[in-house]
């Protein structure tokens, strides 16, 4: 009796499936969206993409076959217009992030980047969005800031051996000890630049290439890997010789630890000053520190805690994606085919007046800000090689009209800057290096920049921009002012690559790929544009 009892509870549970599959492929609302049976029958094909490694360049084909609006899931549509990038990400548009977000949650506390209500990721963003102001960037304190390490970048050029460097890592000790003096003040900031080796090591679980698996591993099945990392005594060693993802300490560990105890320094130190002098700090530890100890509310209350896993989130948000895209300039820059545009950065480093370079040869934030060419060099990069290329799922409550589908409620939705920035149909040859588009006169570049979006839009915008725009311009300008790029070691036909989440970002053109590896060779210019010191030339 009791067999017949399993193998009708089996059938059933069979037939449930397939009813709901049935369902899902053929008379869902999302039915009427175009794209491949396999992807809307179960979101497994969509995990294998991720798995694989290709999600991003899989939604670009998709893309590219079916349309603006493509269901990549029983429950889930990439889109690729503008009409549905105000839609989803304008502001005040309703959609919120999905549990995507909970993996970048930092001590198990939400923070602005992670927050799914607009209300919540705005009270939050209202309290340290002062910090982040463009006016901020370019003069005071945090210029001084960044031309400071920008000053330290370049003496760790002429330090290096044949003034050659691997870029990856010493483009992130440039972003981690700029972001950590901006975030922390003197009670966090790293020395990575002038050779701290207990702070560079920090970086040692970013290079981890198991990173990506564990990113899998934590957005699909997430119960699963919390579990396994859970385990002690035995079956924590069976777990981690067999089950791990990525072996302790994994993504970010080390950053997180000495994001807590930056929190602990600065608390130590605010226990000594009043009001006054906490708010005339420019660090944003001191502004989130203001709400925690001048004005708790209900709606606003922080603990330590919090504050730690804000600054926290900030720390790691501005580490990869300043260093990654410095890392593709200079490399960009330094591929043969693109002499000429490194020759217009060079002229237009060099013509920057006097009064605008520092004691040490670097170039001033605010003049640096004022380089048209150089900004259009940044804008190409970021086109290409977007700091996040992947998809940013949203949801909304309420069923929704996108792209002229009805889009019911709680539905997964997307748009990806990867397959945004190559449309064929605004860029011409989107697969090509050529900051001269963002330049050129006969060019629709209005169009252009509606469709740039690798900073995001509406309230959800990267709050750090204009920090990274900062940094990237005034460590460019002072490079190319001093220096002339090539590549070394066959980085001249080799692409370095990047993590992003489960994926590698590159340049998929070249005969081969180094994640987390760029040789440069910085040429010493004399004192006439365009010569190297030394060559004859």
């Amino acid at each position: 009796m009791a067999l017949p009892l399993a193998i009708l509870a089996a059938a059933a549970v069979v037939a449930i499936f397939v009813v709901q599959s049935i369902y899902s492929v053929f008379f869902s609302p999302l039915a009427r969206i175009p794209g491949p049976k396999l992807y809307a029958f179960t979101s497994w094909r969509l995990a294998y993409d991720d798995w694989c490694g290709a999600r991003t360049r899989n939604f670009y084909k998709l893309h590219q076959k079916y349309g603006p609006a493509v269901r990549v899931g029983p429950n889930e549509v990439s889109f690729s217009s503008l009409a549905s990038l105000r839609t989803i990400y304008g502001a005040g548009s309703g959609f919120e992030r999905t549990s995507f977000y909970k993996m970048f949650e930092v001590y198990g506390r939400k923070n602005m980047f992670t927050f799914g209500p607009g209300r919540d990721h705005a009270a939050r963003k209202k309290m340290v969005a002062n910090a982040y102001a463009k006016s901020t960037m370019l003069k005071g304190t945090i210029a001084d800031l960044v031309e400071d390490k920008a000053r330290n970048y370049l003496d760790l050029i002429e330090a290096s051996d044949n003034r050659t460097s691997e870029i990856f890592a010493s483009l992130h000790y440039f972003s981690l000890d700029s972001i950590t003096q901006f975030l922390y003040g003197d009670a966090g900031a790293t020395a990575c630049l002038t050779g701290s080796p207990q702070h560079r090591a920090l970086i040692n679980d970013i290079i981890d290439k198991a990173r990506r698996r564990l990113s899998w591993f934590s957005v699909h099945m997430p119960d699963f890997i919390n579990a396994v990392y859970a385990q002690t005594g035995l079956a924590g060693a069976i777990a981690e010789r067999y089950f791990y993802p990525m072996a302790k300490p994994t993504t970010y560990s080390g950053i997180r630890e000495y994001a807590m105890h930056a929190v602990e320094r600065f608390g130590k130190h605010a226990a000594h000053k009043s009001l006054d002098e906490i708010e005339r700090e420019p660090s944003v530890i001191a502004k989130l520190w203001k709400y925690h100890a001048h004005e708790k509310r209900a709606d606003n209350d922080l603990d330590d805690t919090d504050i730690a896993a804000e600054c926290a989130d900030h720390l790691l948000a501005g580490i990869d994606t300043t260093s990654d895209t410095l890392m593709f300039l200079v490399w960009l820059l330094s591929r043969p085919e693109n002499k000429k545009f490194q020759e217009k950065i060079i002229q237009e480093a060099r013509s920057v007046s006097a009064d605008s370079i520092n004691v040490h040869g670097v170039t001033r934030a605010a003049a640096a800000d004022k380089l048209p060419y150089l900004d259009a060099v940044i804008k190409e990069t970021l086109r290409l090689f977007p700091p996040l290329p992947g998809s940013e799922p949203r949801l909304s409550r309420a069923t929704t009209t996108i792209d002229g589908y009805v889009v019911p409620a709680n539905t997964c939705v997307s748009i990806s800057p990867f397959v945004l920035q190559r449309n064929a149909d605004v860029f011409q040859d989107p697969f090509m290096f050529n900051p001269d588009r963002w330049v050129d006169d006969s060019l629709n570049t209005a169009e252009m920049n509606r469709w740039f979006w690798a900073f995001s839009s509406g309230g959800r915008m990267c709050i750090g921009m204009h920090l990274a725009m900062a940094e990237m311009t005034t460590l460019a300008s002072s490079i190319y002012r001093k220096y002339r790029t090539v590549p070394t070691d066959g980085f001249d036909k080799i692409s370095p690559g990047i993590t992003s989440r489960y994926e590698v970002l590159c340049d998929d053109s070249c005969e081969d790929m180094r994640e987390h590896e760029c040789r440069i060779q910085f040429q010493l210019l004399d004192a006439g544009l365009g010569a190297i010191k030394g060559s004859g030339k």
